[in-house]
């Protein structure tokens, strides 16, 4: 007769990515109700994590003041892009199933301590927040409800760049932004923009630049080619913080880099500087 005759379960263990948040910048464990407790901001080194847009909509716009807009307006496959990993169409439509979201940024009218304003929040967890048709045409149409109804514009970037599963379609959208905001400086409307954690490629290079004030959360990676490629066509070894938040204010890329908790207030106050003086 055997020492043990009741058959052994498998004990039933949570896996670990349902118990822990790590922290991308000083790799700290922390409990995952923790991390979400404190606004997904690591408590050891202060590193600002992602949020999604409706998250970040939450935080930043007065109670129930959020009317979401251009949710039609979608992604466009003139190409029919394939490649070695499938088509772009399969892609995007599993992403819009996984996120509820129909493209990389959520537009809307907001208030903003009681501010009119239209805002925009790019969404990371959609195609690596990329730039396609369908974003530049909200920012664009955005741009166009603002001059109509004499509202600020404020845009939270969080992105890779453009996406280049729609081609020169894509990269034309930097150009179509960067148009449809030196319209609304034309006419004296105020436009915010917040670079959030990562700020890359064409979104760096259009519209997340072109604020009246350009603002940040800290830690935040913002550039545009990647460091090693930027340290293989230079041949030189850059900075260790290059392409940091803290780098970037500290030569001028940047006007103020301000704490999540701090977020609302300090773009409220802006918007009534803007007022006071238009």
């Amino acid at each position: 007769m055997g020492w043990f005759e009741k058959k052994a379960v498998k004990a039933e263990i949570p896996p670990t990515k349902a118990l822990w948040a790590v922290c991308p910048k000083c790799k700290s464990h922390m409990a995952k109700k923790k991390w979400k407790d404190n606004n997904s901001i690591c408590p050891k080194c202060n590193y600002h994590g992602r949020l999604s847009a409706r998250e970040r909509i939450r935080q930043i716009a007065d109670e129930g003041s959020f009317e979401e807009m251009f949710r039609e307006i979608s992604y466009s496959d003139h190409l029919d892009f394939h490649d070695a990993t499938g088509d772009y169409k399969s892609k995007v439509e599993a992403t819009i199933a996984k996120t509820g979201e129909t493209e990389s940024i959520v537009m809307g009218r907001a208030t903003i301590g009681g501010h009119k304003v239209m805002l925009g929040v790019m969404d990371f967890s959609f195609m690596g927040g990329s730039l396609g048709t369908g974003t530049g045409e909200r920012i664009a149409k955005a741009c166009e409800t603002a001059l109509a109804e004499k509202r600020a514009l404020v845009i939270f970037s969080a992105s890779g760049g453009a996406r280049m599963h729609e081609g020169i379609l894509s990269l034309m959208q930097m150009a179509k932004t960067s148009a449809a905001i030196g319209k609304l400086k034309d006419a004296g409307l105020a436009y915010i923009s917040v670079l959030t954690d990562p700020t890359t490629g064409g979104v760096s290079a259009s519209f997340a630049m072109l604020g009246d004030i350009n603002i940040t959360e800290p830690k935040a990676l913002i550039g545009f080619a990647g460091r090693r490629v930027i340290e293989n066509t230079i041949h030189q070894k850059l900075p260790d913080d290059f392409q940091s938040a803290e780098y970037l204010e500290k030569h001028g890329f940047i006007d103020k880099i301000v704490e999540r908790k701090d977020m609302k207030a300090f773009i409220a106050k802006m918007l009534g500087y803007f007022t006071a003086n238009n």
